[in-house]
């Protein structure tokens, strides 16, 4: 009976993180600018792990982090390139206001968000200042910095928005380059060089 109760106990409190998320607390917005992309001067393709990677936009992000999931196996070919998903906010997605009046989660590489009664902004304003991103680290120093990365945290995240093909067979992964894109196809594919958390 009381080997019941711990087990009941540890799967309650898993479930109280997974799902309990607690509420923002600043005023006004914390990274009020948009993300700056441009198309110009850009590297050529180059290898990683058995993929080509193709930059289609530089792209330089400050955000506050709506919500982070880790792809942990390599049960998709997805996972054995980005290991992390970063849910991010800027301009009214950053101010605590907007934030608190929404629930926000992560799962099989989505980002979904709902509200109760009528959402806190226009619903084009929470497509247009948040984004899912999909991110292949460029580096250990990225992977540390993003594995630490927690919810709320401003962060600064600068690289390439680009598409990745799996060598010797049929399989490409493409980047959105638009901010006010939904459904499948809308998520930014986004290798990061540099990575920094902003809140500490």
């Amino acid at each position: 009976m009381l080997k019941n109760f711990w087990v009941f106990l540890a799967i309650a409190a898993g479930a109280w993180l997974l799902f309990h998320h607690p509420k923002a607390h600043w005023q006004g917005q914390l990274a009020p600018a948009d993300p700056v992309q441009s198309p110009d001067n850009l590297p050529a393709s180059w290898k990683y792990k058995d993929f080509t990677v193709t930059p289609r936009a530089r792209y330089h992000i400050k955000a506050v982090v709506l919500s982070k999931h880790h792809y942990w196996g390599e049960v998709e070919i997805e996972d054995t390139i980005s290991y992390y998903d970063l849910a991010l906010g800027w301009g009214p997605m950053s101010d605590a206001a907007v934030i608190n009046r929404l629930n926000i989660t992560q799962d099989t590489r989505w980002y979904n968000y709902s509200w109760h009664n009528d959402p806190p902004i226009p619903l084009e304003e929470i497509i247009s200042h948040s984004s899912n991103n999909h991110i292949i680290a460029g580096n250990k120093n990225v992977l540390d910095a993003v594995a630490h990365f927690k919810r709320y945290d401003v962060v600064d995240l600068q690289g390439y928005l680009v598409d990745v093909k799996l060598d010797n067979k049929d399989w490409t992964w493409h980047t959105s380059l638009s901010r006010t894109d939904t459904g499948g196809g809308s998520c930014e594919l986004f290798w990061v060089d540099d990575a920094f958390d902003l809140s500490i």
